[in-house]
């Protein structure tokens, strides 16, 4: 179900924004060209050319690619699960939100969130979009690796396209099932039992991270045993070449969380390289996903993670934008099955450019704009972005903002001359599209 980088995994309950907005920018579009369909467009869409340019790259498809070989390693960990990894990443925002509970007015479901392509077609945001689909296909036990999509800032660790794994079981809500839920817990328990682990744990339930009303306790308890040991299990396979000696184990911690898909609901954190790592969110499945799967008699968990996230720290990769990269000193780097220590190539000096402007009264600016425009303009050469001055105009009551943009190039030294003018067209395209005025 399924960014911090947890909420990069299952989005968290976010503060609304001010306003929803459309610009001017995405009116009269002609149809979309997407993966071999033609899209009609509308007033809602906000899908920027460069986001459209990606989507058929599919890095995780790639199997000597950091984002493949970590994929591979998840995959083999769950060798009887169902693997799917080419899954068409349109889906409705009814299959993105509805079917996953989440309230009609949430806040994730904004434009300022998401990348719509029309009112009824939107780009995943997460892997959970798929989650009724596999359930009314018939599976039971299942992983599911895509790219997602959501509207981002501009730094080492942000990116508008990532990638996540999404993994679901369920059993029968009954006493087989409880048997077979208790069986592999047995199984489970034993192999971490011998496994160099120390794990924090949470209750299986509480007033604060509740069963649901339809669930029974002692089966919820049970299933989320489960969940725990699997992940537990998991993380082991991971991170588990950090614990050299008896002395030093690998150290997992379970938080609670919320989730409007899943309760109880649960966060994952691993303490690698001296510091804890906010690793994935996860819970007992919501049983309205189950009966809007038809299999109302089930029950089970679902987790999901992003891979940019583990792949950065296991693979040492200082730049999220690395994996994009198509030179060669990166990409020779790495080999299918195998987890390597990236070695950088290059660190160019950046380029630092302030950009003022007076946002338009109308309220029509929103800081997600600004990201997409210089994804658009610059592609890649940005490092990041950030905000370093506002002030409203005690007179007018105008608000000027002043954002510094850090242009560094992953494979080369960008000129002054260079830098200036790709600095000069987001300026402009910000007063053409976006009714600010440059200061």
């Amino acid at each position: 179900m399924l960014l911090s980088l947890v909420t990069r995994v299952w989005p968290k309950v976010r503060t609304p924004n001010a306003h929803l907005y459309f610009s001017k920018r995405f009116v009269s579009l002609k149809p979309l060209q997407i993966l071999g369909n033609s899209i009609p467009t509308d007033e809602t869409t906000n899908v920027t050319p460069t986001i459209l340019s990606k989507i058929h790259l599919r890095l995780h498809s790639q199997p000597s690619h950091p984002l493949g070989v970590l994929r591979s390693l998840i995959e083999s960990h769950y060798p009887d699960f169902s693997h799917f990894s080419s899954v068409s990443p349109l889906v409705s925002p009814y299959q993105n939100f509805d079917e996953l509970s989440f309230p009609p007015d949430h806040p994730s479901r904004s434009p300022t969130d998401n990348y719509y392509l029309n009112k009824g077609l939107m780009l995943r945001t997460h892997t959970s979009a798929h989650e009724v689909e596999m359930f009314r296909q018939g599976e039971t036990k299942w992983l599911l690796t895509a790219d997602v999509y959501r509207r981002d800032e501009i730094d080492a660790s942000h990116y508008p396209i990532f990638h996540q794994v999404e993994g679901a079981r369920i059993f029968d809500a009954n006493a087989s099932g409880m048997k077979e839920v208790e069986e592999d817990n047995k199984r489970l328990s034993k192999f971490l039992a011998r496994s160099n682990i120390v794990i924090e744990d949470v209750p299986h339930l509480s007033s604060t991270n509740p069963a649901q009303p339809s669930h029974d306790p002692q089966l919820v308890k049970l299933v989320s045993l489960n969940l725990k040991l699997s992940l537990n299990s998991l993380m082991f396979k991971l991170f588990g070449g950090s614990a050299t000696s008896p002395s030093s184990p690998l150290r997992v911690r379970w938080i609670e969380a919320y989730f409007p898909f899943t309760s109880p609901s649960f966060e994952v954190e691993v303490f690698f390289q001296g510091k804890w790592l906010e690793i994935l969110g996860s819970g007992v499945i919501q049983q309205a996903t189950l009966d809007a799967a038809g299999v109302s008699n089930k029950i089970g968990w679902a987790f999901g993670l992003g891979l940019e996230r583990i792949a950065m720290v296991l693979f040492s990769i200082p730049d999220i934008r690395l994996f994009w990269s198509t030179d060669e000193r990166f990409l020779s780097q790495f080999k299918k099955g195998e987890i390597t220590t990236f070695r950088p190539y290059s660190k160019y000096p950046p380029c630092i450019k302030d950009i003022s402007f007076w946002i338009p009264q109308n309220g029509r600016f929103h800081e997600g704009d600004l990201y997409d425009l210089v994804r658009d303009t610059a592609g890649d050469l940005v490092e990041d972005v950030k905000m370093i001055d506002q002030f409203t105009h005690p007179t007018t009551g105008r608000t000027s903002m002043c954002y510094r943009i850090n242009y560094r190039s992953m494979d080369r030294s960008l000129t002054n001359e260079e830098v200036n003018r790709v600095n000069e067209q987001v300026a402009s395209q910000l007063s053409s599209q976006f009714d600010v005025e440059i200061r």
